[in-house]
């Protein structure tokens, strides 16, 4: 079976998902969409003429949203920042560099500090406080939406209160260091008494100046933190927490040989026994993204899914989908985010959209971006306020209208997934190794079956199709992401299986019925 990989075209004006808003279901693999809430705000204060809060955020804009699917938003940083860190971002000539090479007319105000160098989890007065969150929250409920929001568990803003009135809070450091790791210790004035604080940082990159490192073995600390939890939960459905794997015991130990207890099994049960079905999301690295499912996290980031998918080779990316089962229905599947450069930057349009179907039709939680689907090319840093004018790639976002629909049909959103065999179609022809495919199914839908061939070559195998109810029947191949459209004899498939010929980074998404 043989053919083209390219989605039906139609106009921009029109691309919209096709049913209507979803009601509040919790799927098995839910989707999750993130907004840089500062952007956001900032461009709609420059329509209406004034400072736009989360109240501004239309109901028209939550319906469109919902429209799409979406079973989660996650406004990234809506929590209250301070001069310091702002001051910060402005004065730090490398990163101004950076901003620049972004917006080469960058304005001082343009600058607004990192959103993660938080000075107090208050909703930012900017944005209309508390008030307005809850209100935008239960908006989002009405449409069947969770809102998720940032919890920082490695650091504070300089100008946090706790620099004052709890510097027992923090990890101290000697003159020593001070004088020989300036880019990891600062001289702060705490109450009456001048100290010397470490940054927050990880163990491989210099501290982040704009923070400071909080110290998980002050046993006053870890209760504090689970304090700070609990606020942030009491308003949001969900947590994606920072750099999670930073205060592991062994981790925490490698960057500042402070030992530790555990913080985040008691911290997640401590929030689940006011909310019991409060969803946390983890942001890790460095392979420890199975020990914090262990420790009772949801999903987990899976960057090595997508490490491998930019390194375009579909035998890793496939031996990855051999992972333990429930290794994968935790795992955060994601092409981009808010630190990852863009897709549409980093893969040609081929590439992109073959890696898009394996990542969003793959189990787990399907992680999408904003500007993701207009092929957003230039990555801007969250010390912005405001991001580049870019024009929509209307192909792409077509694309992603299709795909959009095959994440959240029955079987993608709440089946059962398999990774299918692939026989080579005649005897020394190695391309059946390009191919990565799948299986969904759900009890009275139609079998859906996913097949990417995963490189740079043109590629035929047969796929393996482990569906009894093939057998006897004539079998109809709709292609949900083209017109295609097959008819194939039943006991065929299910003897040999479907054969497929591919163009270098092709694609088919079958809906298998039954004749």
């Amino acid at each position: 079976m043989s053919t083209s990989s390219s989605p039906l075209r139609s106009t921009v004006h029109r691309l919209e998902l096709t049913g209507v808003a979803k009601e509040a279901t919790e799927h098995k693999y839910p989707a999750l969409y993130q907004i840089n809430t500062r952007v956001l705000l900032n461009e709609l204060s420059r329509g209406l003429q004034h400072r736009a809060t989360l109240d501004d955020i239309s109901d028209g804009e939550l319906d469109r949203l919902a429209f799409k699917g979406f079973d989660w938003l996650w406004f990234l940083g809506v929590w209250q920042t301070g001069l310091a860190g702002r001051n910060v971002s402005r004065a730090k000539t490398e990163w101004q560099a950076e901003f620049r090479a972004v917006f080469p007319a960058l304005q001082r105000d343009d600058i607004c500090g990192s959103c993660f160098a938080i000075a107090k989890y208050d909703v930012h007065s900017d944005f209309g406080g508390d008030a307005a969150l809850q209100r935008l929250r239960n908006r989002l409920h009405e449409r069947g939406m969770r809102l998720l929001l940032d919890f920082v568990p490695n650091h504070t803003a300089l100008d946090h209160e706790w620099v004052q009135e709890h510097p027992e809070y923090y990890v101290h450091g000697t003159d020593e260091q001070l004088l020989h790791e300036p880019q990891n210790y600062v001289r702060m004035n705490c109450g009456s008494k001048a100290r010397i604080l470490a940054y927050g940082r990880d163990p491989y990159f210099p501290g982040w100046p704009d923070t400071l490192q909080l110290n998980y073995a002050e046993p006053t600390l870890q209760d504090a933190m689970r304090q700070q939890l609990k606020k942030v939960a009491a308003q949001c459905d969900g947590v994606r927490c920072d750099m999670a794997m930073l205060v592991l015991p062994n981790v925490f130990g490698r960057t500042w040989s402070l030992q530790i207890e555990p913080f985040w099994p008691a911290a997640i049960e401590s929030v689940r026994s006011n909310w019991p079905n409060f969803v946390f999301v983890a942001e890790v690295y460095w392979d420890l993204e199975w020990t914090l499912q262990q420790q009772g996290f949801d999903y987990t980031y899976d960057k090595r899914l997508y490490d491998r998918l930019r390194d375009r080779h579909a035998g890793p990316v496939r031996d990855h989908f051999r992972a333990n089962k429930e290794f994968q229905q935790k795992s955060a599947r994601f092409l981009e985010n808010h630190d990852e450069p863009r897709a549409a930057a980093t893969f040609t349009l081929e590439v992109h959209q073959a890696a898009a179907v394996l990542t969003f039709l793959c189990p787990g939680l399907r992680f999408f971006h904003d500007g993701q689907f207009e092929g957003r090319a230039k990555k801007f840093s969250v010390h912005l306020g405001r991001r580049p004018i870019e024009a929509t790639n209307s192909r792409l976002y077509d694309f992603y209208v299709r795909l959009l629909n095959c994440v959240h049909l029955p079987q993608t959103a709440d089946g059962e997934w398999r990774l299918l065999n692939c026989v080579a179609a005649w005897d020394g022809n190695w391309t059946s190794d390009c191919f990565v495919c799948f299986a969904w199914q759900k009890s009275g839908q139609p079998p859906l079956v996913v097949i990417v061939n995963y490189a740079p070559n043109r590629s035929q195998c047969y796929v393996q199709l482990p569906f009894e109810e093939l057998r006897g029947r004539i079998v109809r191949a709709q292609d949900l992401m083209s017109s295609a459209v097959y008819e194939r004899d039943g006991d065929e498939l299910y003897r040999r299986g479907i054969y497929i010929e591919m163009p270098e980074w092709g694609y088919h998404v079958f809906k298998l019925e039954m004749l």
